[in-house]
């Protein structure tokens, strides 16, 4: 077996010497290597058979460990194991010491940001509201990606031009929240947010750069967002809002009608949403089914370009979080002949968070 089932091994093993109800654990020289060990058969006759089953499974359906795969991102080891129970926790970490890269230089827009540079740089690549319900928080998790923060640094927030104080910046260790008192690229901390940050925003210490690499991708599914409770819209709006500025879910507004409609790759992403909406914003919604196909982003060469398209298609347009353009294909038949009738309008299938399209 290669190296990329050392971890399997390990927590097999380690199950196996546990198996006994109240066995205390062995000491590491007493470990059972190898699936042909003959002590196998003999202290698990019953269980030997289905571990060496499972085995053989996990080695048909994947392919032999390569360091260069898994560094240009092509492939990733997978540990079978238990964080509660410990089991297979010391594999990882040790994985994790002999193959994770160092931190990498990454695309700023103008130039290529090295992660030894003195100057503090990071992007936003994630935001979660309400992690305490009680206080109603919203954190910013932030990659540095240069320099080192220190507390009540100040930086510059790129998108809105001005500047911003890092204070008690935090760190988490399983459920636990730690004042970060220091960090340098790779490092990823927790940034009070009360709606200036949002993902893809790029922090430096002066610079103007903007990180790439978090997109959002055309939804497959679409609702609209309808309320038990009318009286609620205000309540709707704000969750709607705050959740798609996560990235929860995309949220666009109807050009023609006004409604909310809610895109995503999956369906579980519309039950996850309302239950948040239910149990964060005390608001009970109904998501119906929308007659829609696909979404493009859209690019014009000139305003009166876009001026027509609007007038001419405004029962199909919408506009995302971040107010960019979109229209809504009701078919694939009906997106080819619009963008075909309209071959200088750019459609796209994909934006970066954050990016305003011209």
């Amino acid at each position: 077996m290669g190296k990329t089932f050392r971890g399997v091994y390990h927590l097999l093993n380690d199950r196996l010497l546990h198996f006994a109800a109240g066995q205390e654990r062995r000491s590491e020289s007493e470990r059972l290597d190898g699936l042909a060990n003959p002590l196998l058969d003999a202290q698990f006759p019953a269980e030997v058979g289905k571990l060496r089953e499972d085995i053989e499974l996990i080695q048909g359906a994947s392919g032999p460990f390569e360091l260069a795969g898994f560094l240009a991102g092509r492939q990733s080891p997978v540990f079978f194991g238990s964080a509660i129970n410990n089991f297979g926790v010391q594999e990882i970490l040790e994985a994790l010491l002999d193959w994770a890269p160092p931190p990498q230089e990454r695309d700023g827009g103008e130039r290529l940001v090295q992660p030894a540079e003195a100057a503090f740089s990071g992007f936003v690549f994630k935001i979660q509201a309400n992690m305490d319900p009680k206080h109603r928080d919203r954190i910013a998790f932030f990659r540095v990606c240069s320099g080192r923060y220190t507390p009540g640094m100040k930086v510059r927030h790129i998108r809105l031009d001005r500047e911003m104080k890092l204070a008690n910046v935090l760190t988490f260790m399983a459920n636990e929240r730690l004042l970060m008192e220091d960090a340098v690229a790779g490092d990823i901390i927790g940034i009070h947010n009360h709606g200036n940050l949002h993902i893809g925003d790029c922090l430096s210490e002066g610079e103007t750069l903007a990180f790439k690499g978090i997109p959002y991708f055309s939804p497959e599914l679409f609702r609209v967002a309808r309320l038990r409770d009318p009286l609620k819209s205000k309540q709707l709006q704000k969750g709607l809002q705050e959740l798609g500025e996560e990235g929860a879910i995309q949220v666009f507004e109807n050009l023609g009608s006004g409604a909310l409609l809610l895109g995503a790759v999956g369906v579980l992403q519309f039950e996850v949403v309302a239950q948040r909406l239910q149990t964060e914003y005390k608001v009970d919604a109904i998501f119906e089914s929308a007659d829609i196909h696909t979404a493009r982003w859209l690019t014009f060469p000139d305003d009166n370009t876009r001026r027509n398209f609007e007038r001419e298609q405004l029962h199909r347009m919408a506009k995302d979080v971040d107010g960019n353009p979109v229209y809504l294909a009701s078919t694939r038949y009906n997106l080819e002949v619009t963008s075909e009738k309209w071959p200088a309008v750019g459609f796209h299938s994909s934006r970066e968070h954050g990016q305003l399209l011209a």
